[in-house]
């Protein structure tokens, strides 16, 4: 299985994060076995959500829905200032565990490549 895209992959924003505040973000795996096993890792992260699982559960049926299979690999929470164009990556999950948040921060920097500085710890909750 290699990263890669599909039509069905390239149809799904890379990043959906709320634009400002500090929040629980997930990071999910999005696999398109109809394409020779390749798949791409999404970010999204918002404040409404009380868990991890509940930005988990909404997205989860919509890649369904797309014939796509769908994994959440890790969690934690981003800090999201957007007046001082910095975005911070921390923590973990009680029920996913800890993301690899280099991959989320080489996501963010994609979708946000204006900003002054997107980072991560692996300390903190």
């Amino acid at each position: 299985m290699a990263e890669g895209s599909s039509s069905k992959l390239s149809n799904i924003a890379d990043v959906e994060i709320d634009p400002e505040g500090r929040f629980k973000y997930i990071l999910i795996k999005v696999t398109d076995d109809a394409h020779g096993n390749v798949f791409k890792y999404i970010v999204r992260g918002f404040s409404w959500a009380g868990y991890h699982a509940d930005i988990y559960d909404g997205i989860e049926e919509e890649i369904r829905q797309m014939g796509l299979k769908s994994d959440c690999v890790g969690g934690g929470r981003i800090q999201h200032d957007n007046a001082e164009s910095k975005i911070f990556v921390y923590g973990y999950s009680m029920g996913y565990g800890q993301a690899d948040h280099s991959i989320t921060v080489e996501k963010l920097k994609k979708a946000y490549p204006h900003y002054a500085s997107i980072t991560f710890s692996n300390e903190g909750y």
